[in-house]
């Protein structure tokens, strides 16, 4: 909260400076000064603050289109129960216990999406409204039912167990999006949960949310990152060493939070009018290319998904990115990213990877997360078939047997793409060499991220001379005994065309390889930080991940460039937060 009460001489709160003052305001209809200066440069944060909400009462939510649309169930009340025939429960958020702080916040949510100014989230009716504790004008908080297939099983009712829906909210670019409470306690879905997430969790979600945008792979968004100080049990590596944690909520966004098991739940119960509801007002909303009277509305549905789940599985590959609990309740009907719990970002190249240590068979070992999203679709098919044909189920058979291709070639494209390749007539020796590189990656142990980064940064000549000081990543690589009959041909692929120099081939190698992404061990570092309520790191960490493709000063002082420390291969993540 800013105050500007007892102080002599008032700082401006846009740049700091205690000259040239002018245009006091009241801000959120209280006692408190929102102070601005005639500054040079400053002009344009001004003009650009006119559009952006200062007072939180003008800020609305709706809830009135998803409850006109679906049904909600006719029982009130957070108590956990079996759900049927409705979308969607009433329930309130819990309120956190204990006094509350602003651990993070996204600027680029608050101000781009949410048209507030992030200074809204200096005051005491934000740390409410977004822990839960407040509800904003508008907000009519419900807990979507869902069920899923978790690890290959059906595992029934699931459902918004921590999680509350306030409402959706219509921005100034004529976007909608739905704005819900992660960790805000219990809902009648939470079966033997409490309802809450802790720091650890919180941190990770709220950080890698935001990198996983600034990548560009769709994904849900994080506005904030609350913590309190009520304590929260949890076993979290499932070994009866219980722990007192502290609980936390994060305000997230998406276009939409429904999922496979939003419609499987619906096919499993035989509520096939529901299931076609439910259908119509996604594809209404959300697929508008779509014509409602269209015969065929749900087998374009289902192809647009199954093209856009096979892209957005390939655009993880691309950034080493591994889900950790690939089951069909995480798997978005809008194929965004969603539900970040013991995701990773591998290291060392490692198609084993295995980021959750909850996976005990590895199931959602980074290599296998293809033949995973084949799975979830095959599940989705399921649900969708009370509402298809006979000819429109062959149909829907041989668009999900096209999946894999859409797959190999989105990814063979997003690969070429990160190791500089022009045109497409090369493509059988494209396929070797992109090949080769990940063998000799693995038998190398060479680290995934910084060799695609280093390759965008090395010029032809270091290359051909093999001089690469200080690219440890590229100095693991060449060790291998194929490097030099790769690094002859790759030398050749990148010379066509010819037209292009090579501090371009530069350039746009680094607009697709990132220097920075969110390694389980910065994590770390930022979590432990956290828990001990220095939120530095965190801070420091969604700064830098939010321009990951520039190298910047502050990031490689942390070593986030670096060799990851020998401790980051001890480190476990799992499903308990």
């Amino acid at each position: 909260m800013i105050t500007f009460a007892r102080q002599k001489h008032p700082r401006c709160s846009v740049c700091g400076n205690v000259e040239l003052l002018h245009n006091t305001s009241l801000y959120c209809g209280r006692s408190i000064k929102l102070l601005t200066c005639t500054q040079p440069g400053q002009t344009r944060w001004k003009a650009n603050i006119l559009n952006l909400t200062q007072h939180l009462e003008l800020f609305k939510l709706s809830c009135k289109k998803l409850i006109e649309a679906l049904p909600v169930d006719e029982i009130d009340g957070n108590f956990v129960r079996t759900v049927k025939n409705c979308i969607f429960s009433r329930s309130n958020p819990t309120p956190l216990s204990g006094s509350l702080r602003l651990a993070a916040v996204s600027k680029d949510v608050i101000e781009g999406i949410l048209d507030l100014h992030v200074a809204v989230t200096r005051s005491e009716d934000f740390l409410l409204y977004a822990s839960g504790a407040k509800l904003l004008p508008g907000s009519a908080p419900l807990a979507h039912r869902y069920g899923g297939h978790q690890f290959g099983y059906w595992a029934g009712q699931l459902g918004d167990g921590r999680a509350h829906l306030l409402g959706q909210y219509l921005n100034r670019n004529g976007e909608t999006w739905e704005l819900q409470l992660k960790g805000s306690g219990k809902t009648p879905y939470s079966r033997f949960g409490d309802g809450r997430a802790v720091i650890r969790s919180s941190v990770r979600e709220f950080l890698c949310s935001e990198a996983m945008h600034f990548l560009g792979v769709p994904t849900s968004r994080a506005a904030s990152l609350i913590v309190s100080e009520e304590p929260v049990l949890r076993d979290q590596f499932y070994n009866g060493n219980v722990k007192t944690e502290r609980g936390a909520v994060v305000l997230r966004l998406a276009k939409s939070w429904f999922r496979f098991g939003s419609l499987e739940i619906l096919a499993e119960n035989g509520e096939i009018d529901l299931l076609k509801k439910l259908l119509n007002f996604v594809i209404g909303e959300h697929y508008s290319w779509i014509h409602s009277d269209d015969p065929d509305k749900y087998l374009a549905f289902f192809s647009t998904v199954v093209t856009e789940t096979a892209q957005l599985i390939a655009q993880w590959i691309s950034v080493g990115f591994a889900h950790g609990v690939c089951n069909t309740d995480n798997f978005s009907l809008l194929s965004v990213t969603i539900d970040y719990g013991p995701f990773g970002f591998m290291d060392s190249y490692d198609p084993n990877f295995v980021p959750n240590s909850s996976d005990d068979e590895g199931r959602y070992r980074i290599g296998a997360q293809a033949e995973v999203g084949l799975f979830n679709l095959e599940k989705l098919l399921v649900a969708l078939s009370p509402v298809l044909t006979q000819g429109q189920k062959k149909q829907a058979t041989i668009i999900l047997k096209g999946y894999l291709d859409i797959y190999r070639m989105r990814l063979q494209q997003l690969f070429k793409d990160k190791l500089g390749f022009l045109g497409d007539e090369e493509e059988e020796e494209d396929d070797h060499l992109i090949v080769l590189l990940f063998k000799m990656m693995e038998d190398t142990r060479s680290d995934f991220t910084m060799t695609f980064r280093q390759l965008s940064e090395v010029s032809t000549n270091q290359l051909r001379s093999r001089n690469f000081t200080q690219m440890w990543a590229l100095e693991d690589l060449s060790s291998h005994k194929l490097f030099s009959d790769w690094l002859i041909v790759y030398l050749q692929r990148l010379s066509r065309p010819q037209s292009e120099s090579d501090l371009h081939r530069q350039q746009r190698m680094k607009r697709v390889n990132p220097r920075y992404v969110l390694r389980n061990w910065m994590a770390e570092s930022a979590i432990r930080r956290a828990e001990e309520s220095d939120f530095s790191e965190v801070e420091l960490l969604h700064h830098i991940l939010s321009s990951p493709f520039v190298t910047q000063d502050s990031a490689e002082v942390a070593g986030y460039a670096a060799r990851p420390p020998l401790w980051a291969n001890r480190l476990k993540v799992s499903c308990s937060s």
